[in-house]
């Protein structure tokens, strides 16, 4: 495992005003959750986090922190647990980490890619599609995979990928079921031609529904009762 570490301080100004300031010189608000102990508010630099975006699957990554007049002299091994983004725009507003520990087992969720392009696509014309995006393991955080990649080049019209079928180095464990499809090679969809009318046959034409006439000696009764009046 690469070690990836990053520079941190604790934070003093909190508050709408005070994450403001801090943003406007440069750094990011952040906060370290441990089990069973009290949450930390940090600052990060935004330029050092960003450096390490571009470079490393951070969700994935072991990140130690070094933070500054902190009594754990090597660092504090941590997950990211979430970035938040600006709503407007791709901007890194808050980061939050949560600490674990390097020799107890954790649940990660890790992503799936495909590699090469499967005979069924290239050679029979098939579609490619993958069901699923990421897979949940267990192990340790020291041996989470970066990504689970999957050969796909000798993938044939209608065959598929399990997940019992997927490749990961000991000492990871797969929390998924083993008969859940990732990915397989389908047929394109064909589209359908218009339904042409048959020759001859005519439109249906619309009802026209016709007022109704008035048939002596029926109504209401109103015109008898004038004829009785008049006599």
């Amino acid at each position: 495992m690469e070690e990836i570490f990053l520079e941190a301080e604790l934070r003093e100004k909190k508050g709408r005003a005070g994450v403001k300031d801090l943003r406007e010189s440069g750094y990011l608000p952040s906060v370290i959750y441990s089990h069973g102990k009290d949450a930390l508010s940090l600052q990060i630099s935004r330029s050092a986090l960003l450096k390490l975006v571009h470079q490393h699957h951070l969700e994935t990554s072991v990140v130690t922190l070094k933070i500054k007049d902190d009594k754990k002299a090597k660092g504090r091994s941590c997950l990211i647990k979430e970035i938040q983004y600006s709503p407007v725009g791709e901007e890194i507003v808050h980061v939050d980490f949560n600490e674990i520990s390097l020799t107890e087992a954790i649940k990660v969720n890790v992503p799936i890619e495909a590699s090469g392009e499967a005979v069924g696509v290239k050679q029979e014309g098939g579609s490619l599609e993958q069901l699923l995006w990421e897979i949940e393991v267990e192990c340790l955080p020291t041996n989470i995979p970066e990504k689970i990649e999957v050969d796909i080049i000798a993938l044939k019209m209608g065959e598929s990928i399990h997940v019992k079928d997927l490749v990961v180095a000991s000492g990871v464990k797969f929390l998924h079921d083993p008969t859940a499809v990732v990915l397989h090679i389908v047929e394109p969809m064909k589209e359908e031609a218009p339904v042409e009318e048959a020759e001859g046959e005519a439109k249906a034409e619309p009802e026209v529904i016709k007022e109704k006439k008035e048939v002596p000696g029926e109504g209401t009764g109103e015109a008898e009762e004038k004829e009785k009046d008049k006599k």
